[in-house]
């Protein structure tokens, strides 16, 4: 049976499982045979990363295309405004593209562990949590993000990867997700887009512009009959 795996990634952490600089990898914490990071979670970021021996579901998570929501809660200098929220929301204009539109609200600081090390303040300036909820995945893109609006990421935990959630594990732990949860999403998922296609619009033709059938159509009414020729 194919496995899925949560995992709550350490700071620190690489998303491999060898590196050749000797750094910390998944190999110190998880020995299970045969299973990959489906995604990415940054080296200085934490939380939840899913790992899985079944390709079909690693492509599942990953592909762009299904636009799976990844939820992070994410510390940030100074207490964004509106404006920034907006922005963050409607999309933010990087060096790779506009983001997507993506979910964003205040929120009080989460009861979460204390990081090692410790997140590093300046004082006398504030800081404030966020809930981001994104449909992609760019490289760093939650701190490029925050920073382009004026407010640098301190500290950010992904805390749920669609129907996944963190929930209980303390970083370095992970469990065993059912399969029955996987097969489920992929059925939800197929529904979604299968509503998505018989609702999709059919494209309008502009006024004045013609489709190639039209106007051979148009053409062939128009068109006199050919006149007989009289034999001499």
């Amino acid at each position: 049976m194919p496995k899925l795996i949560a995992f709550n990634k350490p700071y620190d952490v690489l998303c491999q499982f060898s590196d050749d600089l000797n750094r910390t990898t998944l190999k110190a914490y998880l020995d299970i045979p045969d299973v990959y990071a489906a995604g990415r979670l940054d080296r200085d970021s934490e939380g939840l990363l899913l790992l899985t021996d079944n390709g079909k579901w690693q492509q599942q998570i990953t592909n762009p295309s299904q636009r799976m929501p990844k939820t992070y809660w994410v510390q940030v200098e100074n207490i964004p405004e509106q404006q920034a929220l907006n922005q963050l929301e409607q999309g933010v204009l990087l060096k790779d593209g506009l983001t997507l539109p993506a979910q964003v609200r205040l929120i009080d600081e989460p009861a979460v562990w204390s990081r090692c090390p410790p997140v590093r303040f300046r004082q006398h300036i504030p800081t404030q949590w966020l809930e981001i909820i994104i449909h992609e995945g760019k490289n760093r893109q939650v701190r490029r993000m925050t920073a382009a609006v004026g407010h640098p990421t301190l500290r950010l935990i992904r805390v749920a990867i669609g129907p996944w959630a963190l929930g209980e594990l303390l970083p370095g732990q992970w469990c065993q997700v059912e399969a029955n949860s996987v097969l489920k999403y992929k059925d939800d998922l197929d529904s979604q887009n299968h509503r998505r296609r018989r609702h999709r619009a059919r494209p309008t033709i502009p006024d004045g512009r013609r489709t190639h059938r039209q106007r051979r159509a148009s053409e062939s009414t128009r068109r006199s009959p050919r006149r007989q020729r009289k034999s001499d």
